[in-house]
């Protein structure tokens, strides 16, 4: 069985990180867990560099690390597990990575320093905070046929569950990133010594959630895997940037 890798930006006492370990191990599956102490949502690819990381072995072999998500997976991988990892598993994530949140989210970064591994790197999230058990068993499901995939180096799955039970799962569907709106202005705020301070808002509602997105799958009680690639390199644009490349430098020959 593979050897896996677990985390998540929830922190390493999350409901959804335990149930995954659970069963992945009562399938047969090794695993390790490395993961933040508190919760670290947000956290995107941040790695933390101007402190020292102290990993913390507690008493049901977990390692937490005071760090942000991609910290737990890179000293998982560098140096804290022993054997090697063959695959990084981040969640259960408790609510969505849907659309534009990938680029915020912990669970997806985490899953993204696994992408040096052979095996293709997984984030997984519940669209809520119930039903852990069904993403567990979708995650389940998948493994062996993910194992024999032939997708693009330095790819990885986002996955998103609906919160349901499993029997009410109307299958699978693979997608793209939806988008959302703007979230709402964030929220001003004083604190107890009269100091002004703000509260990030909740994400925008889905702005482009038709049919194909992850977003329509999840409202229709599917589970949405959407490919992600690490290269961001938008190719579509590099023909229209040529002409200003040619013409934006005019560096004069300087006079003798």
């Amino acid at each position: 069985m593979t050897n896996i890798l677990l985390s998540n930006d929830d922190g390493v006492h999350a409901p959804g990180l335990n149930c995954l370990a659970h069963t992945l191990k009562d399938h047969g599956y090794q695993i390790q867990v490395v993961a933040p102490d508190r919760d670290r949502s947000g956290a995107s690819n941040s790695l933390t560099l101007d402190r020292p990381l102290h990993p913390v072995y507690l008493s049901n072999e977990f390692i937490s690390i005071n760090g942000t998500p991609t910290d737990c997976v890179h000293l998982g991988i560098n140096t804290l597990c022993q054997p090697m990892p063959e695959r990084v598993i981040s969640g259960i994530n408790a609510g969505a990575n849907l659309g534009d949140d990938v680029l915020y989210s912990g669970t997806v970064a985490a899953a993204t320093e696994g992408r040096f591994l052979g095996a293709i790197p997984m984030a997984v999230s519940l669209v809520g905070n119930r039903h852990f058990e069904t993403a567990a068993q979708i995650v389940v499901d998948l493994l062996p046929k993910v194992e024999s995939l032939k997708l693009p180096e330095r790819t990885l799955l986002n996955i998103n569950v609906p919160d349901i039970p499993y029997d009410r799962i109307q299958g699978i569907q693979i997608t793209r990133l939806g988008h959302r709106h703007r979230s709402d202005n964030p929220v001003r705020t004083t604190n107890p010594r009269g100091k002004e301070c703000f509260w990030i808002s909740a994400a925008g509602h889905g702005a482009d959630a038709g049919e194909g997105t992850d977003f329509y799958a999840i409202e229709h009680n599917y589970v949405s895997i959407t490919p992600i690639q690490v290269d961001m390199t938008a190719y579509s644009a590099q023909a229209a940037l040529s002409a200003l490349a040619a013409t934006a430098f005019n560096k004069e020959t300087p006079s003798k």
